[in-house]
């Protein structure tokens, strides 16, 4: 039996972030998991244009990727998403492999959640979001001051980051605050939070897989706009923590986890429902 792991992720244009972010979880995967072979797709069309354009390199979108594992004959796919949230990005991956699943293209296709997913308060039901705090507990400081810079979206999954805050705070880090670039809560909602706890002093730290270029523009960037100078014009002692969550080795064994409950068919219900079918 033929059986492969599709690792998915947004993708990033930068080399440097990416070699120590994507590269490195999917090798840890392929290290891990050694009867899958592991395959790579990015489901920014943006940046698999930029990437061919610029560099000349080509790397398969979601659909391409799954073609081919069709093609060469393999039975069992696990499609595992490299985002953070289940927003737009995870929809598409979704979608794609339904149309996969409705063809009977291969014995068994399945995918697996994303970083923060769901919020379990009872048994059968995972809580991501306090296995990603903690994941994050080794690099957010005791004392200091943090404003995690999240993408932020339309789609409603933009809910996640008001809850993950609420979490944080639950876990003791009253002092870390979670804003986004596209979605609520904005930078603008966060400032007077951390004024009224009386300090000037904020770390930014993202709180997204790469550092590519909402942090090297958006956050630390010469514009006028980016998070580092706004807080700067408010007087704000910044300083800048300038890793992307996929170099934080508690964050790539999540995704090793998120394969492991896939593959033992572990919370595989949770969040579904038969009714209207």
């Amino acid at each position: 039996m033929k059986k492969a792991i599709l690792v998915v992720s947004f993708g990033t244009t930068y080399e440097d972030t990416r070699k120590v972010t994507i590269d490195v979880i999917e090798n840890k995967i392929k290290n891990t998991f050694v009867d899958y072979d592991i395959r790579r797709a990015f489901t920014s069309h943006v940046i698999l244009k930029v990437l061919k354009n610029r560099d000349n390199i080509y790397i398969d979108t979601p659909e391409e990727a799954l073609e081919k594992l069709k093609n060469e004959g393999y039975n069992e796919v696990i499609v595992q998403p490299l985002h953070v949230i289940p927003g737009a990005e995870y929809d598409y991956v979704n979608n794609v492999v339904n149309k996969y699943k409705e063809c009977n293209a291969f014995d068994n296709i399945l995918v697996g959640r994303p970083l923060i997913c769901f919020k379990g308060e009872e048994d059968g039901v995972p809580d991501d979001y306090t296995i990603m705090v903690d994941a994050l507990s080794n690099q957010l400081p005791k004392n200091d001051t943090v404003i995690l810079m999240g993408h932020g979206t339309s789609h409603i999954a933009n809910a996640v980051y008001c809850c993950f805050e609420s979490v944080l705070r639950d876990r003791g880090f009253k002092n870390v605050h979670v804003a986004t670039v596209e979605g609520y809560p904005t930078l603008d909602r966060v400032i007077p939070n951390v004024i009224d706890q009386g300090t000037k002093e904020v770390i930014l730290m993202p709180l997204l897989l790469v550092a590519g270029d909402h942090v090297k523009n958006d956050m630390v960037g010469e514009k006028e706009e980016s998070w580092k100078n706004i807080l700067e014009a408010e007087e704000f002692k910044v300083r800048i923590y300038l890793h992307g969550l996929g170099e934080n080795i508690a964050v790539q064994d999540i995704y090793i986890q998120h394969i492991n409950d896939v593959i033992n068919e572990k919370f595989k219900n949770v969040g579904k429902t038969h009714k209207g079918i």
